[in-house]
């Protein structure tokens, strides 16, 4: 039996100074350690899964992410992000 290989997509990545609602990254970063994963690397396959109509993760991980928000009082939905207004 052959082992299959993955090709890899050689790519080049840039640093970014990214502002977010605070709750929203300390879920992200929980979720990033779980999977054991960058936050990076993370970003990017939740962007390139929404890109292609897709979603980017699955019932198990989706679990994960309620207990995340629970305990990180994340209470904002999709409805939400276009209706959004910085605390000053």
């Amino acid at each position: 039996m052959t082992k299959h290989r993955e090709a890899y997509v050689e790519i080049e990545r840039v640093q970014t100074g990214v502002r977010m609602e605070r709750r929203l990254l300390k879920v992200l970063k929980g979720l990033a350690e779980l999977k054991d994963l960058t936050l990076g690397d993370l970003l990017e396959g939740i962007v390139l899964h929404a890109f292609e109509g897709k979603a980017p993760f699955s019932p198990q991980t989706l679990k994960e992410i309620e207990k995340l928000r629970q305990i990180y009082g994340l209470t904002l939905k999709a409805t939400d992000s276009h209706h959004l207004k910085e605390r000053r």
